[in-house]
């Protein structure tokens, strides 16, 4: 297996764990937080896309879906380039509401699609030291780093299954 195919297989398998865990949720079971100051699932998924969404703006060296696609519009927000949700207070988490899940899937699917095509058209071992700028952190580092960044999203997906679980109890994955 290349490097390419192992990249676009993980990714992959971030799309499908992300589409079952909010797959027939309601808008109210998205934005459900156990505690004031815990993440929501909507949430969790909303900024695992957020950030790949920033990775792939920083490694083709463009604008943010977030922003050029317009999703800010769809969810409700400013077209803030920083807003990934890093940082956000309990405020702010409580203040966050996804519209449903078809939005959510739809913009995880355009953002999935980019990272999909970074993959199959620019992406080789050598690609992976190229220094990237991101305008987000004011800071560079290798596009190794990006990816893995964002490989490590697979974390919030999980979390958001976990909540997921609270609400729907054993078996809403299908096991």
């Amino acid at each position: 297996m290349n490097l390419q195919q192992f990249t676009l297989d993980i990714y992959n398998m971030l799309y499908l764990q992300l589409e079952q865990t909010i797959k027939g949720l309601t808008p109210e079971q998205l934005n459900y937080q156990p505690k004031p100051e815990s993440n929501s699932i909507g949430w969790l998924i909303w900024h695992a896309t957020r950030s790949q969404d920033r990775m792939n703006a920083d490694l083709f060296g463009e604008d943010q879906l977030w922003i050029s696609a317009k999703w800010h519009v769809k969810f409700n927000r400013l077209p803030d380039p920083k807003e990934t949700g890093n940082g956000h207070t309990p405020a702010q988490l409580a203040a966050f509401r996804v519209p449903d899940a078809q939005t959510l899937s739809n913009y995880y699917k355009a953002v999935f699609e980019k990272t999909q095509l970074y993959i199959n058209t620019r992406l080789t071992e050598s690609d992976l030291q190229r220094e990237v700028y991101s305008p987000t952190f004011e800071s560079t580092t290798t596009v190794e780093r990006r990816i893995l960044g964002t490989i490590n999203n697979l974390q919030h997906i999980g979390q958001a299954g976990y909540v997921r679980g609270l609400l729907s109890g054993i078996g809403w994955y299908g096991r």
